[in-house]
């Protein structure tokens, strides 16, 4: 009966250990899906739609083929859009059976002007109509982009309102061999359980299967006696066994036996560690319930507001960028590659250093962009353009932060760094939305703030000319201000300096008026801003006497940026600086608060 359940247990271990190698083999379908985009030859650009890489669940893997380089970049779908709309693109869609289909998007019409004699074309007019198209390589508009040669595979994890561009350099026409495909659930939760569970029952019938050969083997009697041995003729075995010659067997029966066991036993135990070696995560089971997370605080969007202009990590990126540009720009005292990435009070106090390290051998370097650690990122939340980010980043040798305006004027146009200063360390920063929400931009003559932005810089350069007697003394805090008190010092510093002179010769007079450029405010969670600002700290050194002569003995930045070292007109120095403002909400008890602020000698002329 042993070797009935045996051969039973042989039989079913033999059934279930196939069973689950069938299922992660010969009956396991596809690990994935594909579909494959049909596009025509020719256009530069290839724009798949959100609805495209969503048609499946799960993750997207993009494949595209083609001869050299192949670029793709996602983003939001409206952002790409725009960044095509000069230009002719293959639009990929969803049809109406929700089937991928192409069409091609001609570049936006524009306004022509009334009908006039067209001149000849000029050889520059030539020269620029061979210029190659716009390269989508280093967009700050991208999300992320990715460039390989020859084939390309972009794994993705895109919403439905974000799209990929693919292209080869703008220049050439886009790769027509382009896939997308999805992984299919096609776990075998069974697979794992049989083949284990064969392997104990083919365990069992091994050892049904031994208690057999050994019960057979115990219930083996003799069959027949031998014939008797006469009383009077003993017989010595051991003197028979040597005269003829008889040769004793090596092994016993039970170590045969013993032997045979282990052969069995074996097998069993190398076909268990096969099986389970071959056994992964998804052929077994899942069991308990999935893990909850714990209750966070909700975010709320404000009911209307656009998306935020960037990612933080699309934000480090812009960021790194600017400050590699701008490093260049500072060893080689180029303006021209400096505007590239520089804008407003950062790029003109920029020009003048590079003036002066021409004029000045050792005139020191403006300071670097800093651009790790990212502590702070509120983009402005808006779809059109212009668009703007205000960051903040620690400086961990000096122990203090950067705080920065970049802007971005249209959608193919590169962000630029326009206001930059110093937080000190003590510096309270208010509540600020978090960087994948936004904040709105603030207009200059708002009225929900206890001052519009367009007057804190008039208002606050009245503080710094009349002091605690200026009319908006009262609306700005003092204690935290370390503004005011160095200016004061460094004019009383200047002034005595200028009168060891002669009081009789000359006069030296400060003011402080609002900049050239544009304010920029951005709201925080308390129905305040942060207003960057820049303000002119002008200062003019005139004769008082007709026959006295200024002279600069000791200024020689005045000097090489005036181009004269005495006038009897006297000369004007101006200086630059860049301020960052916390101006509360209507009906907040708080005043308006200096946060950071940067300075910068500007220009130096003669009084005409």
């Amino acid at each position: 009966m042993r070797f009935v359940w045996a051969v039973a247990a042989f039989v079913l271990a033999t059934v279930m250990i196939g069973a689950g190698i069938a299922q992660r083999t010969i009956f396991q379908g596809p690990r994935t899906s594909t579909t494959t985009i049909a596009v025509e030859e020719g256009a530069p650009y290839v724009l798949i739609d959100g609805a495209v890489l969503n048609t499946l669940p799960g993750t997207q893997t993009l494949r595209a083929h083609g001869d050299g380089d192949i670029f793709a970049a996602y983003g939001r779908t409206s952002d790409m859009q725009d960044w095509l709309a000069d230009t002719t693109y293959t639009h990929v869609t969803l049809d109406d059976e929700s089937l991928p289909q192409s069409e091609s998007v001609e570049s936006a019409p524009t306004e022509e002007p009334e009908a006039t004699p067209t001149p000849a074309p000029s050889a520059d007019e030539d020269a620029a109509a061979e210029t190659p198209a716009r390269s989508p390589i280093g967009s700050d508009l991208w999300l992320d982009e990715f460039q390989q040669a020859d084939v390309l595979i972009a794994p993705l994890q895109l919403p439905a309102e974000m799209s990929v561009l693919v292209a080869a350099d703008g220049t050439e026409p886009a790769p027509t061999d382009i896939s997308i495909s999805w992984p299919i659930g096609n776990g075998t939760p069974w697979a794992g359980p049989l083949i284990v569970a064969g392997a104990i029952v083919m365990a069992v019938g091994v050892f049904l299967y031994i208690l057999g050969i050994r019960h057979v083997r115990r219930a083996r009697g003799p069959r027949r006696k031998g014939l008797p041995v006469p009383m009077t003729e003993p017989i010595d075995l051991a003197v028979e066994q040597a005269d003829k010659g008889v040769i004793s067997a090596g092994q016993t029966r039970k170590s045969l036996g013993a032997g045979r066991k282990s052969l069995i036993a074996i097998p069993a135990v190398a076909v268990s560690a096969l099986l389970f070696a071959g056994c992964s995560a998804d052929s077994w089971p899942q069991f308990g319930e999935t893990a909850t997370p714990s209750p966070t605080a909700s975010v709320i969007v404000p009911e209307g507001q656009d998306a935020p202009a960037v990612t933080k990590a699309q934000a480090e990126r812009i960021l790194t960028r600017i400050a590699k540009t701008a490093a260049d720009a500072d060893e080689a005292m180029d303006p021209a590659l400096a505007a590239t990435r520089l804008d407003g009070a950062v790029l003109a106090a920029r020009e003048t250093n590079y003036k002066l390290r021409g004029a000045i051998s050792d005139y020191a370097a403006p300071k670097a962009v800093l651009t790790k650690p990212l502590e702070i990122v509120l983009p402005q939340s808006y779809d059109e353009w212009p668009r703007s980010v205000l960051a903040v980043v620690d400086d961990a040798e000096s122990k203090t932060s950067s705080i920065m305006i970049m802007t971005q004027d249209d959608p193919w146009s590169p962000y630029k760094l326009s206001y930059q200063a110093s937080l000190e360390a003590s510096t309270l920063m208010p509540d600020l939305a978090a960087s994948y929400v936004g904040a709105p931009q603030v207009q200059p003559d708002s009225p929900f703030l206890i001052m519009p932005p367009d007057q804190v810089a008039a208002a606050y350069a009245d503080i710094i000319d009349k002091g605690d007697e200026s009319e908006f003394a009262g609306m700005f805090d003092a204690e935290t201000d370390h503004l005011r008190p160095s200016i004061a010092a460094d004019r009383q510093r200047r002034l005595d300096d200028f009168l060891k002179t002669g009081t009789n010769t000359g006069q030296l007079t400060f003011s402080a008026v609002p900049g050239t450029f544009d304010p920029f405010a951005i709201a925080t969670l308390e129905s305040g801003a942060i207003v960057a600002v820049n303000i002119h700290e002008v200062e003019n050194a005139t004769p008082t006497n007709t026959d006295a002569v200024i002279k600069l003995p000791d200024s020689p930045t005045v000097k090489a940026l005036a181009g004269a070292d005495q006038s009897p007109s006297g000369f004007t120095t101006t200086f630059t600086d860049q301020m960052f403002f916390y101006v509360p909400g209507q009906g907040s008890s708080e005043k308006i608060r200096l946060l950071g602020y940067g300075s910068d000698i500007l220009d130096a002329k003669v009084i005409k």
